[in-house]
């Protein structure tokens, strides 16, 4: 088969970038190549499943924003789809004086990535949210949640096929060359290469 555009791993990373593709793009041809026999076999079926909220990167930086905005996203498209997440929050908690400063910082980066429900809380109310956990003082954070990443992949996997996208597993990119029919560059300066794969 030939298609237009090929993604090489159906990890969350590759069937999210081919899903949005497929979406803008529907007129041409896309594929996922994956090597194993199923999508989100590796690191995307197999991590803490946490939903950040975006509280430790950079003010202004892209991983701030884009952190911010994805979990927006992710809690939005799971209640589109209907796949199960905890919004449980989680607290950072100062156990020694001299952390509490850090503490604070952390808070008002916090802020300053427009996370929200972002609150500095005492003993008494760590207490009372985590009746196993001692502390001075805590950074809530209500907006971290967790949700299996892999029915999420599996999920973004189904659109894609259903936007007309073909995912071939136990598919492994041995070899990338230029097609030769090609012409060296395109008039928007890429080059178009052919995958082939290892013939077993």
């Amino acid at each position: 088969s030939s298609f237009d555009v090929a993604v090489v791993g159906a990890g969350i990373v590759g069937l999210a970038a081919a899903r949005e593709l497929i979406q803008r793009h529907p007129s041409l041809a896309f594929a996922v190549l994956e090597k194993e026999q199923e999508p989100a076999h590796h690191q995307s079926g197999h991590n803490s499943g946490v939903i950040h909220s975006g509280i430790y990167y950079t003010p202004g930086s892209l991983k701030a924003k884009l952190c911010v905005q994805g979990a927006a996203l992710c809690y939005k498209y799971c209640d589109q789809k209907g796949i199960p997440y905890k919004q449980c929050g989680k607290l950072i908690v100062a156990v020694e004086h001299e952390e509490i400063p850090r503490l604070k910082a952390l808070y008002e980066r916090g802020m300053q990535n427009n996370v929200p429900g972002l609150k500095l809380i005492g003993a008494k109310e760590i207490q009372e949210k985590e009746p196993f956990c001692r502390g001075l003082m805590a950074l809530d954070s209500p907006y971290t949640g967790i949700v299996d990443y892999k029915q999420v992949a599996q999920s973004y996997a189904k659109d894609f096929q259903e936007a007309g996208g073909t995912i071939l597993t136990d598919f492994e990119v041995t070899n990338v060359e230029m097609a030769k029919e090609s012409s060296p560059e395109s008039e928007d300066g890429l080059k178009y290469p052919v995958i082939v794969r290892n013939k077993k």
